[in-house]
Formats: structure tokens, sequence, C-alpha cells
């Protein structure tokens, strides 16, 4: 009876949509006590009686789940999957306070919260759930595997930092620790008067933005949706510049697929995982793909799902 007002239920509650035979649920489920918002996409002839595998897809940094998220979920939810994107603690459609933060930890928290939701589903097969992460979540899906949220976990232009790679990207260590010391200062503000320090996340026009003139992020027809909140909180600068995502390179339960080039805006990072995980990781190289081409272009990205889908369908067994 219980199984039978779950798909009742469902029934319900889901809206489908028909893009290319791919059907779409909204649902919520909680974070640390917080209410997050995520889409659900179901495989073709998609069987509510049936088990299915399983991979939840997060995107780049300052991102929301309509930007590539979904552009991954919705191809790999035609390779047989069930698949998932949501909205961060306090971007998108999600709720939360101290919005538009970039936390590292606190987005792991609600990775795992999210792996936590599928796995209580019916028609999800536990012990074949998947993560997905694009550029900057790369890091928190692979902290997420090693807390055993996922079977198994694929990236796709990967960034992986710690302090030691960060440092000269943002400038050297006095730039390092003056965008800390401001936002600790936002922090602090934020915690005394609920007042957020925020920036834009993408311009062509604003210099003081946190991607000036960045392709995707800038562009009407490819990051720039109307969805995309483009603000930075400043608050994020310790919690991001801080985060190690090479220490868990020892620590991986099991096999990672990087689907990278040498032309991503990181390969140190990946470099420096791949030379501690060793044969742990099995990389797919598209030469000459830039990072932002990962994103959204045709090419590189039917490429990328063709790779992970592989990957999965073999871990995920």
């Amino acid at each position: 009876m219980k199984k039978l007002l779950v798909a009742l239920s469902l029934l319900i509650s889901v809206s489908v949509v028909a893009q290319k035979n791919i059907a779409m649920e909204k649902v919520n489920f909680k974070s640390q006590g917080v209410q997050l918002t995520g889409d659900i996409f179901y495989p073709a002839n998609y069987d509510q009686a049936s088990q299915y595998p399983a991979i939840i897809v997060t995107g780049a940094w300052t991102t929301v789940k309509e930007q590539m998220p979904m552009l991954y979920a919705k191809k790999l939810a035609g390779k047989g999957f069930i698949t998932m994107v949501f909205d961060f603690r306090g971007w998108g459609e999600s709720e939360g306070d101290n919005r538009y933060l970039e936390d590292p930890i606190r987005k792991t928290e609600d990775i795992v919260a999210a792996a936590e939701y599928l796995k209580s589903r019916s028609d999800v097969a536990t012990d074949e759930l998947g993560g997905l992460g694009v550029c900057a979540s790369s890091g928190y899906m692979i902290k997420a595997y090693t807390e055993n949220a996922f079977n198994s976990v694929a990236i796709v232009a990967p960034w992986l930092h710690n302090e030691e790679i960060a440092t000269p990207v943002y400038g050297g260590e006095e730039s390092v620790k003056s965008l800390i010391a401001a936002g600790d200062k936002a922090q602090k503000e934020f915690e005394s008067t609920g007042k957020l320090q925020i920036i834009t996340a993408a311009s062509t026009t604003d210099k003081n933005s946190l991607m000036y003139q960045a392709p995707y992020y800038t562009e009407e027809d490819r990051g720039l949706i109307p969805e995309f909140d483009n603000k930075f909180n400043l608050a994020s600068w310790r919690p991001w510049l801080t985060f190690d995502a090479i220490q868990y390179a020892d620590k991986i339960p099991g096999k990672v697929l990087f689907v990278e080039s040498e032309s991503i805006a990181l390969p140190q990072g990946s470099k420096a995982f791949k030379a501690i995980a060793g044969n742990k990781v099995v990389s797919v190289n598209l030469p000459g793909v830039t990072q932002f081409d990962f994103y959204d272009q045709a090419e590189p990205v039917e490429k990328s799902v063709n790779s992970v889908a592989a990957f999965m369908k073999k871990e995920l067994k």
C-alpha cells in the first residue's frame, strides 16, 4: 500500500515536459534543514515500477541548475539514467540565507543531501548512484564521493585546487590575503546586520565583476539566461580560496572519470590530483577543448556525455 501511495503521489506531482521524450519532475528536499529545489529528468519509456541508475549533475561556480547542469542531465537521461539537477542553498530557486555564497563545504553538504534524497526514491537503484561535477563542483563531487554519497563519480573540465595552486591564480600571496580579508569583513557584516556584500558575477562592462568579459557567463545565447543569479557574495573568498580538493586524491573509494583537455582553465590541478590518485583516475582527453566549450558546445558536450554514460554504465553495475 505504501508503494502504491508513493506512486500515486508521483503521478500527481510530476510536471511532464515533452522535450525529446524526456519527462521532468520538479522536486524539493532539505539540506541542513533548508529547502532546496531540483529537477529530475526521466529516461524514455520510464516505468515507475522499475529501478534505474541515477546521476546527480552539478555545475561551475556561481551557476544555477538551468545552465550547464541541465544540459548534461537531459542528455544523460537520454542514455537511460534518471538524472537530477538542483540549486544549492542560497542560489536560484532554493531557500537559504547568506545567498550567493560559493562555499565548497556547504555545497558538498547539499550534494550529499541530494544523494540521500535520490536514494530514498523507489525508482532509483540505491547502489547505482553516480555524481557528475562540471568545473568548480568537480571538487565538491569528489569530496562527497569520499563521504560515500555515490557509487561512482565523473568530472568534466575539472577545476581542482588547493591553496598552493590557487594562490598564483588569484594574484599571489598578498592578493589572496586581501581577498580573504574582504571576505571575512563581508561575513562579519552579514552575521551582525544580515546584509550581504555582493558583486556582479559576470559582466562585459563592470571591471569589478568577478568574471569580467568572461565567455559563456556574459553571452545571452549561452550562460547569461534569466535564471542566472549573476551574483557573488564576497564572503565566499575564505571558503573558496582555502578549499583543498587535492587532499581527496588518496581518499577516493573507487575510480573517477576525468573528461578534460590541456586547454582547460586549471590543468595543473588535474595533474596534481592524478599524480596522487594514480590509476584510480580514468582520463578522457579532448584535445583543444576549452573550459567554456565543455559547458555547452555541441561536439565536446556530446563526447563528454558519451564518455560519462559509458563509464557510469560500467562502474555502477
